[in-house]
């Protein structure tokens, strides 16, 4: 999801609307998480401003693999993408990581589920007209 800033007030709704309530949710010290405590069943944060980048199983280091290899991909590969196509971009990234081989998925496995997800859909560059 595309946000214009990190503010609480706008990031809060939208973790509390797509995280689970029941959730153990795992950030860093940034003040605009502050607010989650109360949203969820555990909010426990790392310091890295303090060099603390985990505490026992607390710590952001999944999310940050993952981000690293997005923001590659993006400058790599890709190069340029308009704000209106990222939520796109990350939903490909985000397939390619939860399909991964380190996951048991084969090159065969994520080919077919993949394709499964094009099955009885058409994908037009525009909508014909009525006429």
């Amino acid at each position: 999801m595309v946000v214009d800033d990190l503010k609480a007030t706008t990031l809060t709704p939208i973790l509390t609307d797509n995280i689970a309530r029941e959730a153990r949710v795992m950030t860093d010290e940034a003040a605009y998480y502050n607010r989650l405590k109360d949203e969820f069943a555990d909010h426990e944060f790392v310091r890295h401003g303090a060099e603390e980048w985990a505490r026992g199983e607390v710590h952001t280091n999944t999310i940050e693999g993952f981000f690293s290899i997005f923001k590659r991909g993006m400058k790599g590969v890709y190069q340029h993408c308009a704000k209106k196509h990222l939520h796109r971009y990350a939903a490909e990234f985000e397939f390619r990581y939860n399909h991964r081989v380190a996951n048991g998925y084969s090159d065969a496995d994520r080919a077919e589920h993949a394709l499964a997800g094009i099955k009885g859909k058409r994908l037009t560059y525009r909508v014909p007209s009525a006429t």
